[in-house]
């Protein structure tokens, strides 16, 4: 009789283990709702989270704002299968930027052009954001004023304690949102969006 019980209460445990797994800083902070005025937000949620040469010349554009660049990853979204859109990206701006390979990317890539990757990778399988976090870190260096560069890296890095330490899954964002010498360049709307889901774990902080 008890290894009946204790197998049913498995089996409803497993059933909720997807759900429990899409619960994370990256699963949901979905502030591309923040941007649904934006054309490529709206164009990149027709494309079943797929990165389409359309969005990838967006992306690559300088001049394009990076917190809109970011909601259309964002809108892109994540699969708990895995996806390759970080891949997709790598190969067009080897091909079109003329960048020998990884390792002259990692190093010699615009700051846009790594956190895009950044993004996209840890979306790409936010189970190990090891790689995606190292691009990131890539990324701030070379723009270390962007609220947008920071609260993405924040985001990233929230992933990578998700098993750790829930406290510092809180402070990884909320020391951006404190951080008053950087350039706000990214809408309040999306900034509520992000903090509150973050905020729900400032009780696990002393």
């Amino acid at each position: 009789m008890k290894s009946k019980i204790l197998f049913v209460f498995l089996l409803v445990v497993t059933s909720f283990l997807p759900q429990l797994k899409a619960d994370s800083p990256l699963t949901s902070t979905n502030f591309c709702t923040a941007y649904q005025h934006e054309g490529v937000v709206v164009y990149a949620s027709k494309t079943k989270g797929i990165l389409t040469p359309e969005i990838i010349q967006y992306l690559m554009a300088k001049k394009k704002p990076i917190d809109v660049k970011m909601a259309v990853i964002n809108q892109l979204g994540w699969n708990m299968d895995g996806k390759n859109n970080a891949d997709i990206f790598l190969a067009y701006l080897l091909e079109k930027k003329k960048y020998k390979d990884l390792e002259d990317f990692t190093e010699n890539g615009k700051d846009y052009e790594l956190l895009c990757f950044a993004y996209l990778k840890a979306l790409d399988n936010y189970f190990e954001v090891g790689e995606a976090f190292y691009f990131a870190q890539k990324a701030l260096y070379k723009n270390q004023k962007s609220y947008t560069f920071n609260i993405i890296y924040g985001l990233i890095n929230a992933q990578r304690e998700f098993d750790n330490d829930w406290c510092e899954v809180y402070q990884t964002t909320d020391r951006v949102r404190k951080d008053s010498t950087l350039n706000l360049d990214m809408q309040d709307d999306a900034k509520k969006i992000i903090f509150e889901y973050m905020d729900m774990y400032a009780e696990y902080c002393p």
